[in-house]
């Protein structure tokens, strides 16, 4: 498999005006988050949604039942909320990834940085580390750059080569998928056992407020310091000497970029588990979109990202009557037929 030459894109893709493609992108976020607050075993209609924030942000005096504002504020806008933070996070993780590995294939639930967090956070729920807010993201960072790290070892220490790495980080994927197993079964108890299981498949129904401040600043950040950065993404499409020979300092940015990626995957696995494929999915669907230059890209990427997610948490809860369905599940279902066919697509470019 060759690098992919993520600029061999059709004039025509890149030919939607990004305002226009923006707009109608925050529109359906703000239709999927309505949905996904009035859906669930208690409807509540979306005119009383819209009533309740307005009520709570502009003391507006609506008439709401109390019982609807208070799943309204309590539970369903905060997960959703944290759902689409999650979404933007990763994709655009996956945008970056792609872009500095040049590999079509690269996001962090495949290169094992979705993994390597899940340990870090497991060891600190386990070992009883602070337990705040703040102690189970660092956890969740340090596997996640741990994690990474082995995986740039290993890949070097093959020869280099974009295909190398994407199998290298198959390979930490399953050794700290199975660390973390061994470390649930063997350190927790029971309680803790079916929870922190249920949470690496991916769940957002333990999601408060203090987390979406948390979950929204991390994705704002890093977002906007990628976006800082678009143009020299753009040279490493081309390869690391052609970013450098245009004056990209390619050793600071990567690093600093891979620190970035990092710390948003940390923060989003530490408070809803490993949700695999939004990361590898979603970049190609929006570069397929708006075309490859990242500054169309990345926004729309994190657009995208957060409509999916919310639409993958509403499908979560309904999907099976009376049960929630881990939301990894779910992006799963929709992310290993597409990964199949970057592969077969992959495969043919080469």
């Amino acid at each position: 498999m060759r690098a992919i030459d993520f600029n061999r894109s059709p004039a025509w893709r890149s030919a939607m005006p990004l305002a226009l493609f923006s707009l109608a992108a925050s529109a359906a976020l703000v239709i999927a988050i309505a949905f996904a607050v009035s859906i669930g075993e208690i409807e509540v209609p979306v005119p009383d949604v819209l009533r309740a924030i307005a009520n709570r942000i502009f003391d507006a005096g609506y008439a709401v039942k109390p019982l609807h504002e208070g799943v309204i504020w309590d539970y369903r806008l905060s997960r959703a909320l944290v759902a689409a933070c999650c979404g933007a996070a990763l994709s655009v993780s996956g945008v970056i990834l792609q872009a500095l590995l040049r590999n079509a294939l690269a996001d962090p639930y495949v290169l094992g940085i979705s993994a390597g967090a899940s340990t870090g956070a497991v060891l600190i729920v386990i070992a009883g580390f602070g337990g705040g807010m703040i102690s189970l993201p660092v956890g969740a960072f340090v596997g996640a750059v741990i994690a990474f790290a082995i995986v740039a070892l290993l890949a070097a220490g093959a020869g280099g080569g974009t295909e190398r790495i994407i199998l290298a980080g198959v390979a930490i994927s399953q050794l700290f998928n199975a660390l973390t197993s061994y470390i649930v079964t063997s350190s927790a108890n029971a309680e803790q056992a079916r929870g922190i299981m249920f949470w690496l498949l991916g769940n957002l129904g333990g999601v408060r407020w203090q987390d979406v401040y948390l979950a929204a600043g991390i994705a704002i950040v890093g977002c906007i310091i990628c976006q800082l950065y678009a143009r020299a993404l753009d040279a490493f499409s081309f390869g690391a000497d052609a970013a450098a020979s245009l004056g990209v300092p390619v050793k600071q940015v990567r690093l600093l970029l891979f620190a970035v990626t990092a710390a948003m995957t940390a923060v989003m696995v530490s408070q809803v588990g490993s949700i695999g494929f939004v990361g590898l999915v979603i970049p190609h669907a929006a570069r397929f979109v708006v075309g490859p230059h990242h500054r169309r890209l990345l926004p729309a990427a994190a657009l995208m990202g957060a409509v999916f997610m919310v639409l993958a948490d509403i499908v979560s809860r309904i999907i099976i009557p009376q049960q929630v369905l881990p939301i990894g599940v779910v992006t799963a279902l929709v992310g290993a037929p597409a990964f199949a066919l970057i592969l077969y697509r992959a495969r043919r470019a080469a």
